[in-house]
């Protein structure tokens, strides 16, 4: 199997970044990973492994890519304002230095955003927020109010509300969407959640989920046994969605 690496310095975050490509040619599925993970977690996970065959034939081909979540939403000493500023500056990175080079290096028509935990909230909200450049939506174990407290997982903003977090926080900016443009390409969009059924985000998967039928946006909502969120559970959910 393909297995390229890539390391460059971007000048949006000022640090380098690195990614990991697998598989040769197919649709583009760009990988967000956990909170903890970085650019090589889906492959230490497995989960390319459980993606083999449809590598081999070709039939996707995955984008592994770093994270700075400790830089942004969990970066606790610093304002919650600049936190955000963090994480729009990673999104930049992604849309203008990523997606270009997916693009220039695999002309399939089909992009999808998948990720795991915390790296289901990126891929639902850069597929949400620029529906246009993807086909196809896939999040597994995904939180998608990082203002909740729920559980152990706190209010990632201390309360602090501005511009940039309502339209970078799912639960917030979606249900006054009301641009026909946007969610005609939402509708257009194939879109898969998956979250386990002990999971304390399980109510927040389907909150967004009505709001996404309320919005006439079809989608599938998966929800499997005990809590998923692992390794494990992630590595069979992935044949069957991805």
């Amino acid at each position: 199997m393909h297995r390229e690496y890539h390391r460059w310095h971007s000048d949006r975050l000022g640090r380098d970044m690195e990614l990991l490509i697998f598989g040769h040619a197919g649709a583009k599925v760009l990988v967000f990973p956990t909170r903890d993970g970085r650019f090589h977690e889906y492959e230490n996970l497995r989960m390319v492994d459980s993606l083999r065959p449809k590598l081999d034939a070709g039939h996707l081909q995955l984008w592994c890519i770093d994270s700075i979540d400790w830089e942004s939403f969990y970066c606790f000493w610093c304002h919650p304002a600049d936190r955000i500023r963090r994480h729009v500056a990673f999104e930049e990175y992604v849309l203008n230095e990523v997606m270009p080079l997916m693009r220039q290096k695999n002309p399939h028509p089909c992009t999808i955003s998948h990720g795991l935990s915390l790296g289901a909230f990126h891929a639902a909200n850069i597929a949400f927020r620029h529906p246009h450049l993807f086909q196809k939506l896939v999040a597994f174990s995904g939180r998608y109010d990082l203002t909740l407290n729920v559980e152990y997982f706190r209010d990632l903003f201390d309360g602090w509300r501005d511009e940039n977090i309502y339209y970078h926080t799912p639960a917030l900016y979606l249900p006054n969407l009301g641009c026909p443009w946007r969610l005609d390409h939402l509708r257009r969009m194939d879109m898969v959640f998956v979250i386990g059924k002990e999971d304390p985000f399980l109510d927040n998967n389907r909150w967004l989920s009505q709001v996404l039928w309320d919005k006439g946006i079809w989608h599938a909502r998966h929800e499997w046994d005990g809590r998923a969120h692992s390794g494990s559970a992630w590595r069979r959910m992935a044949p069957l969605y991805v």
